[in-house]
């Protein structure tokens, strides 16, 4: 009899020890199963951080850039008038230009003789050296009305003169010892080709000396477009990769580069650039204004017919369209519409006003 109660009492303890060790292992197993699922949620939260982080960092990084909300070719808020300088253009002499490159207007006008003369635009002139520096021709100061701009020359034809001398327009003239110009001459050329100055020296004599008014409501002539102004849906709109105007002794050609979407300028077959720089002169936008003209009393100078209307092309990014323009007298602006009569808006760069009489063709390829 006790030999079967202590074979019960064994039986028992192993039945008790085999449940112990199963609720042992059972909450081992909880246990693990736990922290596992603890490391999991942890891991997978970290993992969301980073997948988010790395979607916060691509949504950054595909974001686009704020629109651009003005023109850097020139501060249209400012009042500061301009200084429009009447630059050598003769075949002998483009290779002695500087400075064109700091303008955001560039005239070229025929004179007599079938040549041609820059008229170049500078506003808030920081220090900008030009040249070389030629004389006034009377109708170069309609351009200059137009921007109420100081007309700065180094001599003049006795038409200009006559009309200078009388008041009508603001101007610094180096012939007489206004402004500070000086001569170089590192080509050897003849002396009328060696004239420069420095801008802030002229401004600084128009302003102290002659008491010019520093600034004018009326110093900008074109609209401008903060971007790049597309002419290839417009109507009548043509090629221009390469755009030639002739002069006379003077044909100029401006060629397209698609990678830079500007036009560099080249003078009788030779790409003109700044002398001290050895830049290349370009341009964003080309306004060919086609005019005519008859000989002055003395069959010598030319005169301009800057007044009325006429026709010629906008240019820009490649692409060419007909305009025509209107001036109503000497001192307005002259007005550069589409055909259809809205006015035109130029890319956001440079602009060469090409006027050309209607004699010559501008030709487009």
């Amino acid at each position: 009899m006790e030999k079967v109660v202590r074979k019960v009492n064994k039986k028992r303890i192993i039945v008790l020890i085999i449940s112990l060790l199963v609720v042992i292992g059972l909450l081992a197993f909880l246990i693990i199963n736990s922290t596992s699922k603890k490391d999991d949620s942890k891991e997978g939260k970290e993992n969301n951080n980073t997948e988010e982080k790395v979607d916060n960092k691509e949504e950054d990084n595909t974001k686009e850039e704020p629109a651009k909300e003005k023109v850097d070719i020139i501060d249209i808020n400012s009042k500061t008038r301009p200084f429009a300088v009447s630059i050598n253009n003769t075949p002998v002499a483009v290779k002695v230009q500087e400075g064109l490159n700091k303008a955001y207007i560039v005239y070229e006008i025929p004179t007599e003789g079938s040549t041609s003369r820059l008229l170049a635009l500078f506003k808030d002139t920081n220090g900008v050296k030009t040249g070389t520096i030629r004389s006034a021709r009377h109708n170069f100061l309609d351009f200059a009305y137009e921007s109420d701009a100081i007309f700065v020359a180094y001599g003049w034809s006795h038409y200009a003169e006559d009309e200078m001398k009388k008041g009508i327009i603001n101007y610094v003239q180096g012939i007489v010892g206004e402004g500070g110009m000086w001569r170089e001459n590192p080509e050897k050329l003849a002396t009328e080709h060696t004239v420069y100055a420095n801008l802030d020296t002229v401004a600084k004599y128009a302003y102290d000396k002659k008491k010019y008014k520093k600034e004018s409501d009326n110093t900008i002539l074109l609209k401008y477009n903060v971007g790049d102004v597309d002419l290839s849906t417009k109507e009548n709109a043509q090629k221009a990769n390469k755009v030639t105007i002739p002069y006379g002794s003077v044909t100029t050609v401006f060629q397209y580069d698609e990678n830079t979407k500007m036009y560099t300028r080249i003078v009788n077959n030779t790409v003109a650039k700044d002398h001290e720089t050895k830049e290349a002169f370009t341009t964003k936008n080309i306004i060919v204004e086609r005019l005519t003209y008859n000989v002055t009393d003395d069959n010598y100078y030319w005169n301009l017919h800057t007044t009325g209307t006429g026709e010629g092309y906008f240019i820009t990014n490649g692409y060419a369209v007909p305009i025509k323009w209107s001036k109503k007298d000497r001192k307005s602006k002259t007005v550069y519409t589409y055909t259809n009569g809205e006015e035109i808006e130029v890319s956001d760069g440079r602009t060469y006003i090409e006027v050309q009489v209607t004699g010559k063709k501008t030709t487009l390829e």
